[in-house]
């Protein structure tokens, strides 16, 4: 037999029976054992209390305490080793929340200072003033929207590259480019008319000439005055934009795409265009908008294109891939607001609203009568008084406008 006892194992309790006895075999000694003067092992006892201080040899290691006994330390970080709770701090919800309305608030106080900052930039001008005689304002909104032949924007390296001319060999200035955008008052599409630049109207103190030349005498004010007279409509806002501003415009947003039923070519207009869908950069669409010689009908044609193009730019603008990404969204908005001529009334948001009733707007130009009438003023276009008259008359009322007054707008060939 060796040291052990035999019943080393029973402490008693196969003898006893009862129940609950004490088992002790959890506190044999481990190397550390003490005998009796008998010669018999004694089995030391250990206290189970959680305060006692004395732990028995052998034993696991001290353990941590629980997180919740009071000065503990906290389970994301112990004996200097982070631990998950740490990072479970900051997904609580409430510090969710707190750190997305921290993120709103920085991007609604970074989109409002843009919008401040770009509504400053805009150039103002006293353009749309009373005078006798002015039309009375009707149903909806009226914009008159102008394009320049103004260079401002353009280096001299650009000026003969897009075969603009040289801005140091032209004196005064001319509106190529006249439309008028109608917003109706209770909804519906919009309604963007062509005013052909060689319409052969009464100009205000000059008398019969071609509107284009109203720009030249009098600058966008008197321009403003000589379409509200010939039309009948009050005009509520003004838009002017030159070749400069365009071409920043179509290249701070990436280009435009176009699809051409056929190739242009000419070299008045510097247009160099290929057949078939292609993405236009700036002085390629400058180039495109201004041709009107790889046309029969001239000037009536290059109407149709300017409005294609822009309805196909202001889509572009105001896609998602371009507002969503402020590196296409703040050049092109800066580009635009730089450039712009505006009345004293309009604001950013004015120009946002234009932006979006011409993505889909119907289109046409003035009822003509003749496109090639000769005038003192040279060839010239005359309107179909009757016709344009109900056009413009239906529009000031807020009534339907006939369908056979609305021609669509067809790429030229």
């Amino acid at each position: 037999m060796g040291e052990w006892p035999d019943d080393w194992f029973r402490d008693g309790r196969e003898a006893s029976k009862e129940p609950g006895a004490a088992d002790n075999t959890v506190s044999i000694p481990a190397g550390n054992s003490e005998s009796t003067a008998a010669g018999q092992y004694q089995v030391r006892q250990y206290s189970a209390d959680a305060g006692s201080s004395t732990a028995p040899p052998g034993a696991w290691p001290e353990q941590p305490p629980s997180e919740s006994e009071p000065g503990s330390p906290s389970r994301s970080r112990i004996h200097g080793v982070p631990r998950r709770g740490g990072w479970r701090k900051w997904t609580r919800p409430k510090r969710i929340l707190t750190v997305l309305a921290a993120l709103v608030a920085l991007i609604i106080a970074g989109t409002a200072g843009t919008y401040f900052y770009l509504n400053s930039k805009l150039h103002r001008e006293n353009i749309l003033v009373s005078y006798p005689g002015r039309p009375s304002p009707g149903s909806g909104t009226n914009w008159l929207i102008a394009g320049s032949d103004s260079r401002q924007g353009l280096t001299v390296a650009q000026e003969r590259k897009y075969v603009t001319g040289f801005s140091s060999e032209i004196s005064g200035g001319r509106s190529d480019t006249i439309m008028v955008l109608h917003i109706p008052a209770g909804g519906g599409r919009p309604l963007l008319i062509s005013i052909p630049r060689d319409s052969y109207v009464d100009i205000p103190g000059y008398g019969m000439n071609k509107i284009n030349a109203s720009f030249d005498f009098g600058g966008p004010k008197l321009l403003a005055e000589t379409v509200q007279d010939a039309t009948g409509l009050y005009i509520n806002h003004f838009m002017d934009i030159g070749f400069g501003g365009f071409v920043s415009v179509v290249n701070d947003v990436g280009g435009v795409r176009m699809c051409l039923p056929a190739a242009l070519h000419n070299v008045a207009s510097g247009v160099n265009l290929k057949k078939g869908c292609q993405n236009l950069d700036g002085g390629q669409a400058l180039a495109y908008v201004r041709d009107r010689g790889s046309f029969i009908t001239q000037d009536l044609q290059r109407e149709q294109d300017q409005r294609i193009f822009l309805k196909a730019l202001l889509d572009k603008m105001t896609s998602a891939g371009v507002i969503l990404n402020p590196f296409a969204a703040l050049p092109a908005a800066a580009g635009a607001v730089d450039t712009l001529t505006v009345d004293n009334g309009t604001s950013l948001y004015d120009l946002y609203q234009v932006a979006e009733a011409m993505r889909d707007p119907l289109t046409t130009t003035v009822p003509i009568a003749t496109s090639t009438a000769m005038e003192p003023a040279g060839e010239s276009v005359l309107w179909n008084t009757q016709q344009a008259k109900e056009l413009f008359n239906d529009l000031q009322t807020g009534q339907p406008v006939p369908k056979d007054l609305i021609t669509g707008s067809q790429a030229g060939t």
